[in-house]
């Protein structure tokens, strides 16, 4: 398995002693206590106001101005010291680094905010998930085959949450990204493929005013993305094609100088990624450029970006599709060749760990 440099000094070697690896053991117990804490303390105020006071507060201080009772202050400054996010000089609670990270760290509150209110209630379902291909967790929201069928009827705060895990990863990378698919200025018809609410492509016909964007989805994404752009700059050079990418017989337009996969196929198994990548081949010109953006966790610089991928494709499994996953860089080239494409380029270190894979026919 070819890893980036730090992920293979971490994944190929166990360092861990005993008793490192014991406590490691127990805190994947008590996981699901340990989230809980965590969010309530955030929730609450309390590591706000350990942030606020330096000098450290006892629990009845943090009950008082926290407006909670002193047992739930106790419980949760007394858990929050050995899961590590406070500590204590005397009888006074501070907040810890990890503290630090759970406040302020605004891909934290991405990631904690998803885990809760999209992920938390159906992962109770992985395993069913895991030995029938299913969705099992979808469940808990709706009868939907899969999430992205149903985004726009999920409760309010669930979307809040999916999307702004969704729109935090890849919007850190849209600036980088225009350079790259738009740089050139040869690029005047681009198709964006699962374009969702259509944040790409006002980034699109914002950078050059000679480009036009064409979004291929679902119908109802189509209206909730008209909704999103209606009134704002460019919006009159965006357009909707709907579609049912799983529907191997859809095939895709022609006649556009670039396609554009962000965050996209990773929603679909390696076989669907290869069928929706075939058709596009078919749809392309010796001149046309596809452009796959993702986070593929092999070609991650931090290790803690790869813990937070690997992690991801729960979600895809529970809750998403049953099938796909945050994808190995390798398998995705395996897909585009499969395909009838070759990898001709990948720009790495984009944003928060994104790769673009540039492809042409072969």
């Amino acid at each position: 398995m070819k890893l980036f440099k730090e992920l293979e000094d971490r994944y190929t070697t166990d360092k861990t002693t005993a008793l490192e690896a014991q406590r490691l053991a127990h805190e994947i117990a008590f996981a699901p206590m340990v989230f809980q804490v965590s969010r309530l303390m955030v929730k609450f105020g309390i590591l706000k106001l350990l942030s606020d006071n330096r000098e450290g507060l006892t629990h009845n201080q943090v009950a008082e101005q926290c407006r909670i009772s002193q047992y739930a202050a106790q419980v949760l400054l007394e858990a929050s010291l050995s899961i590590g996010t406070v500590y204590v000089d005397g009888d006074n609670y501070k907040l810890s680094k990890a503290g630090w990270f759970l406040l302020n760290d605004k891909l934290v509150k991405a990631n904690m905010d998803f885990n809760h209110d999209v992920n938390y209630l159906g992962l109770f379902n992985l395993e069913e998930s895991l030995l029938n291909g299913k969705p099992e967790g979808l469940k808990v929201f709706g009868t939907w085959p899969t999430i992205y069928e149903g985004l726009s009827q999920l409760p309010e705060q669930v979307q809040k949450s999916w999307f702004g895990f969704d729109h935090f990863y890849s919007d850190n990378s849209f600036s980088e990204a225009l350079s790259i698919v738009l740089g050139s200025r040869t690029t005047r018809r681009l198709l964006d493929v699962g374009g969702n609410t259509g944040r790409w492509a006002l980034q699109c016909v914002g950078y050059d005013d000679n480009v036009e964007v064409t979004i291929m989805d679902l119908p109802q994404q189509l209206e909730m993305m008209r909704g999103q752009t209606k009134g704002l700059k460019g919006a009159e050079r965006i357009f909707g094609h709907g579609a049912n990418l799983l529907d191997d017989n859809v095939p895709f337009p022609t006649g556009f100088d670039a396609i554009w996969m962000s965050q996209f196929l990773d929603c679909f198994s390696e076989s669907e990624v290869t069928s929706i990548l075939t058709r596009a081949a078919y749809s392309m010109s010796s001149d046309t450029t596809l452009y796959i953006m993702e986070t593929f966790w092999d070609r991650q610089k931090y290790e803690t970006a790869a813990y937070c991928l690997t992690l991801t494709s729960i979600y895809f499994t529970a809750l998403a599709n049953g099938n796909s996953k945050m994808y190995h860089s390798s398998d995705m080239e395996r897909c585009v060749n499969a395909a009838g494409l070759k990898v001709v380029a990948i720009h790495d270190g984009l944003g928060h760990g994104h790769s673009i894979m540039e492809c042409k026919i072969q």
